[in-house]
C-alpha cells in the first residue's frame, strides 16, 4: 500500500513537471516585445505582432504581418501579462537534466533541461519524440549560423519552450523550432527562420529578413489557453496529494 501511494505521488509530480507551459493570449503572437519591434527586409510574421509597454514598431512594411499589430493596447498588455505568467511557470518547474555549453549534435527526448549559465547550439540539435520540452536557461541562448533545431518522432514546435534568463540570438540562416520566452531581448539575424514565437518580456525583438510562424495558431483573446486549464487541474490534484500525504501515511502506519 505504501508503495502504491509513493508511485501515485511520483506520477502526479511527473505529470506536473511535464505539462505544457500555458501561454494564454500570448499564444496569438508570433512576435511580442516589451520595448520595441524593429525589422529590416521582407520579413513575414504569421500571427499577431505586439509591443507593450513600449510603443516603437518599425520596418512594417517592408515586413508583413498576417495578424494584427497591437501597440501598447489592451490586447498587447494582456499578452505581456500572460507571457510573464508563462515565463515564471517554465522557470519555476523542478530542475531537469543538466545541460551546459553547446548542445549541438545531441538528440534529446521530452522533458525538462536546465542550464545554469548560457546555452549554445552549433550544428543540429534533434528533439525526438512527442511530448513537452522545456529548456530552463539561466542566462543567454545563442545559435550558430546555419544551425538547426530538428523535430522528429512526433515532436512539435508548439510543445517546445525556451525560457531564457537574459537574451536570445538566432544565427544567420539558422532554423529554430519552439517558443522563446526571453526575459530581455530576442534578435533573429539575417535569413533565420523561427517556427515558433519570439516573446520578449522587457526588451526588443529585432528581425532581419526572417520567417516567423506561430505554430499553434491564434488562441482565444481574454481566455487562458486550454493547456493552462489542464495545468491548473493538474496543479490542484498535485496540491491535494501533497496536503494529504501525511494523513495517508499516518493511516498506513496504524495498519
Amino acid at each position: 500500500m505504501k508503495l502504491l501511494v509513493a508511485l501515485l505521488f511520483g506520477l502526479a509530480f511527473s505529470v506536473c513537471a511535464n505539462a505544457q507551459v500555458p501561454l494564454g493570449t500570448a499564444a496569438n503572437f508570433g512576435v511580442l516585445a516589451g520595448s520595441a519591434v524593429t525589422n529590416t527586409g521582407p520579413s513575414v510574421v504569421t500571427g499577431d505582432l505586439g509591443v507593450s509597454p513600449g510603443t516603437a514598431v518599425s520596418g512594417f512594411p517592408p515586413g508583413t504581418v498576417t495578424g494584427s499589430i497591437d501597440i501598447a493596447d489592451t490586447t498587447a498588455n494582456q499578452a505581456q501579462n500572460d507571457l510573464t505568467t508563462a515565463y515564471l511557470n517554465a522557470q519555476g518547474r523542478p530542475p531537469g537534466t543538466v545541460v551546459a555549453g553547446d548542445i549541438g549534435g545531441q538528440t534529446l527526448t521530452p522533458g525538462t533541461y536546465t542550464s545554469a549559465s548560457t546555452l549554445g547550439i552549433t550544428g543540429n540539435l534533434t528533439l525526438n519524440g512527442a511530448g513537452v520540452y522545456i529548456f530552463q536557461i539561466a542566462s543567454g541562448l545563442t545559435t550558430a549560423s546555419a544551425s538547426q533545431v530538428i523535430l522528429t518522432g512526433g515532436a512539435t514546435a508548439d510543445n517546445v519552450f525556451w525560457q531564457v534568463g537574459s537574451s536570445a540570438t538566432l544565427g544567420t540562416g539558422s532554423i529554430f523550432n519552439g517558443n522563446i520566452l526571453a526575459q530581455a531581448s530576442i534578435t533573429v539575424t539575417t535569413g533565420a527562420t523561427l517556427n515558433g514565437r519570439a516573446l520578449a518580456r522587457t526588451g526588443a525583438v529585432t528581425l532581419d529578413t526572417n520567417g516567423v510562424a506561430s505554430p499553434g495558431g491564434p488562441g482565444v483573446p481574454g481566455s487562458p489557453a486550454p493547456s493552462s486549464l489542464i495545468l491548473v487541474a493538474i496543479g490542484l490534484a498535485c496540491a491535494a496529494l501533497y496536503l494529504g500525504r501525511e494523513r495517508l501515511l499516518q493511516g498506513l502506519r496504524r495498519i
